[in-house]
């Protein structure tokens, strides 16, 4: 989506991101598809779990039943997120074998926020309010593109399998 403005989009498929290799990227890509969006970041104490259960939910669906997952790297929570693209990369892949895709560095909060983020954020809103309150906040969107559920950071991924079942 060009313009950015995630009030007029009518599915998450109307947006565009740039992968964590710098190529301009369409959420319609992943169209028929049940997709976990996450903010990621390297140095929270949950990033382990977080990409340990989101890299077996992965491995688990993703060949039989075409789950997806894309990963936002974000530096807007306690500086959690502070490396390069490049370096981000080589942290997911090698520490915990991600297969899944990532995308460059994002905000999620504040004006600046991802156009994605925003769209995701007024259509699952958090428990006190609007908001991203910190990493690894998790969304599922379904087969046709709608966002319909959140997961806060502390909850792990594998409280979303039930969820995720529902929707394949």
């Amino acid at each position: 989506m060009a313009s950015g403005d995630y009030k007029s989009a009518s599915s998450a498929y109307d947006f565009n991101f740039v992968d964590i290799d710098g190529a301009s990227q369409s959420m319609s890509n992943y169209k028929g598809n049940v997709l976990i969006v996450v903010n990621v970041a390297s140095k929270w104490g949950k990033t382990a779990v977080n990409y340990t259960q989101l890299t077996a939910l992965h491995e688990k669906y993703e060949a039989t039943k075409g789950l997806r997952i894309l990963g936002f790297p974000c530096n807007q929570f306690g500086g959690q997120e502070p490396g390069t693209e490049s370096e981000i990369k080589e942290f997911a892949r090698s520490k915990f074998n991600v297969k899944w895709d990532l995308t460059s560095k994002v905000n999620v909060n504040g004006d600046d926020a991802h156009p994605l983020w925003k769209y995701m954020k007024s259509k699952q809103g958090g428990t006190l309010g609007n908001f991203i309150k910190w990493n690894f906040t998790k969304f599922i969107i379904d087969k046709s593109g709608n966002v319909v559920a959140r997961y806060g950071p502390t909850s792990d991924p594998n409280e979303m399998e039930k969820d995720l079942l529902k929707y394949f």
